[in-house]
This record gives structure tokens, C-alpha cells and sequence, in this order.
């Protein structure tokens, strides 16, 4: 009898079928890039043919890291900015302007880089709330698993709950998933006025029924365990056609 324990696909093969390389290469900033782990991450992406990195932070700390890590930037642009915040300004100001296509956060705090993302200079905010979203491949779960928010929106209320819904739904069927099957996860899986976030997940639900969320199927107040475990579903009785069976779990 086989006992070994089944090992996790490195992340080339876990996400490889993500990576079209019919489509031509972003043009992308990647902001403060000052260690060898966001330089190995753009070069990386670089030979793949996923994007066209602009190296964007202290020129002196950039080459210091490639050199320490041994890594050839002898191709890549590099626009020289004296500290993080202002790379992070200048990249934003590109984007803006149209120059870049995309951003890559380099070793800087994810709230310096949205703050010049939603500054009053160059904002790119659009009328969609901006949300992140985690896509993640285990051996522990037969499918993609794609979890939101866990970066940008702190204490979510409803409105904005709706839109990190339905980015994580459009993200979904972005990666091949048709109808994604979303849990809006609480503490239980009833709804109690006294916990917020189940009053929330039912109006969520209600809003798919009428067209104001679309693409998913979705279904809350949910546990965690019953969103991803069809042991824990049968032991409860839950009748659900999202519990177990989650394609994005959408957290509080």
C-alpha cells in the first residue's frame, strides 16, 4: 500500500495553465524593487513573456540587490527614485498617463502603494471598488480556491463587500471557472442580528437573486468548515449547492 503523503505542485506547475503566452507582455511598473525576492519575481514573469518590467525605485539599491543575488539587469529600464514613495508616485503618475499597463509591488507596505493609487494627483480609482484576492492551489482541495479580501479593505460594509463579490467572481471566470460558486463566510451559518456578518451574507445572496451581483452562485452565512467540507455538510444537514463545494470564500 502507497503511504506516502501526496506532495503540493510547485507554483510553475500549479499555475501554469493561467499563463497564456499568445498574449503579448505587460508593460509593467514594478514599484521599489530593492531585494532579490521582488527582482527574482519580475524577471521571472519577464521570461515568461507575461510582462515588460520598468524597474522603478534607488537605482544604487536595485543593482546592489541584482548583484547580490546574481542577477543580469543588463536589459531591464530602470528609473532611478529616491525612496519608496516617491517610486511609488512615480510609477502611479505612469500609470495614469497611460505608460504602464499594470503594477508590481516590490519590497514596500501595501498601504504606500495604494496611497498613491487613490491619491488626489493620479487616481485610478474607477466606480468599482478596487479588492485583492488570493488564488490558491493545494492538494487538500480537488480545485482552485480563491479567498477575498485579505490586503486592501479593512472592515468591508456592505457596499463594498458587493464589489469584493463580484471581482472575485470576474476573477473566477477569468481563470476558467464558468459559474463560481461563492460562500460568504461568518462565524455560523445562521443568520443573527447580533453578528454583523451574517446579516450581511444573506443580503449579499439576496442581491444575486436580483442581478445586482452576477456570473456566481452564491450562499451565506457559511462556516468555514461547511464552505470547504462535505463531511462537515453532511454531519450538519446542510442543504447547499455552494457548501463543499466553494470556488471563492469570501471572508468578513
Amino acid at each position: 500500500m502507497d503511504t506516502e503523503t501526496p506532495t503540493s505542485p510547485s507554483p510553475v506547475e500549479a499555475f501554469s495553465r493561467l499563463i497564456d503566452e499568445d498574449i503579448p507582455p505587460l508593460r509593467t511598473g514594478v514599484v521599489h524593487p530593492v531585494d532579490a525576492l521582488a527582482l527574482q519575481g519580475a524577471l521571472r514573469a519577464r521570461k515568461r513573456g507575461l510582462i515588460d518590467p520598468i524597474l522603478i525605485g534607488p537605482e544604487t539599491r536595485i543593482r546592489d540587490a541584482a548583484t547580490k543575488a546574481k542577477l543580469d539587469l543588463d536589459e531591464i529600464k530602470i528609473i532611478d527614485a529616491p525612496h519608496s514613495h516617491a517610486a511609488a508616485e512615480h510609477a502611479v503618475s505612469m500609470a495614469f498617463g497611460g505608460r504602464l499597463d499594470a503594477l508590481m509591488k516590490g519590497a514596500l507596505h501595501t498601504n504606500e502603494l495604494m496611497a498613491a493609487i487613490i491619491g488626489a494627483d493620479h487616481n485610478l480609482r474607477t466606480d468599482r471598488r478596487m479588492s485583492h484576492a488570493f488564488v490558491m492551489r493545494t492538494n487538500a482541495y480537488p480545485k482552485w480556491l480563491i479567498i477575498s479580501d485579505g490586503a486592501l479593505n479593512i472592515a468591508p460594509d456592505l457596499a463594498a463587500k458587493k464589489w469584493i463579490v463580484q471581482n472575485a467572481i470576474d476573477l473566477a471566470q477569468a481563470i476558467g471557472i464558468e459559474t463560481p460558486l461563492v460562500a460568504i463566510l461568518s462565524a455560523t451559518e445562521e443568520v443573527d442580528p447580533s453578528i454583523a456578518s451574517t446579516v450581511d451574507a444573506a443580503a449579499l445572496c439576496k442581491m444575486a437573486d436580483r442581478g445586482q451581483i452576477a456570473g456566481g452562485l452564491l450562499d451565506g452565512p457559511l462556516a468555514f468548515d461547511l464552505a470547504v467540507s462535505l463531511e462537515a455538510v453532511a454531519t450538519k444537514g446542510l442543504s447547499s449547492p455552494v457548501a463543499g463545494h466553494a470556488d471563492v470564500l469570501i471572508v468578513p
